[in-house]
């Protein structure tokens, strides 16, 4: 510590050293909180749910496919969602469409997937339109 006699106060020694750890401390933890609160969200191909759909009942889920041709339905907000072996019905009563929503594009769905007379399907809390090459898989 220095003594100021000019001010009559004690001045404290803020070095550079110090100023940087003390930022380099405060960024680690916000990294951290970061890390801690951020689940990571598993994007499935309907292909994988519709393998063991019982795994996913009434569970959030977050899907990926292509909207089949001929099944989009305004009338009663449903549309089917389709892999490469099985289609899910999707209901989007709650939302709005986003730009871009239209038959034969791949398209991600956020929703609750649930059993009704024998038929799974989902409700939708979320459709996401994007690139195509995004969804692609190598």
């Amino acid at each position: 510590m220095l003594f100021n006699t000019a001010l009559g106060g004690v001045i404290v020694r803020n070095d550079r050293l110090t100023r940087l750890a003390l930022v380099a401390v405060v960024m680690l933890g916000l990294i951290g909180l970061m890390f801690m609160t951020v689940d990571p969200e598993i994007q499935y191909t309907v292909d994988e749910v519709m393998e063991s759909p019982e795994d996913h009942d009434s569970s959030e889920i977050h899907l990926r496919g292509i909207v089949r041709f001929g099944s989009v339905d305004n009338q009663s907000s449903t549309f089917t969602l389709e892999g490469l072996s099985s289609e899910l019905s999707v209901s989007f009563a709650s939302i709005a469409v986003p730009d871009g929503f239209e038959e034969g594009r791949t398209i991600a769905v956020k929703g609750e997937l649930s059993q009704d007379g024998g038929n799974w399907h989902l409700s939708a809390n979320e459709i996401q339109t994007g690139c195509p090459s995004k969804y692609e898989t190598e």
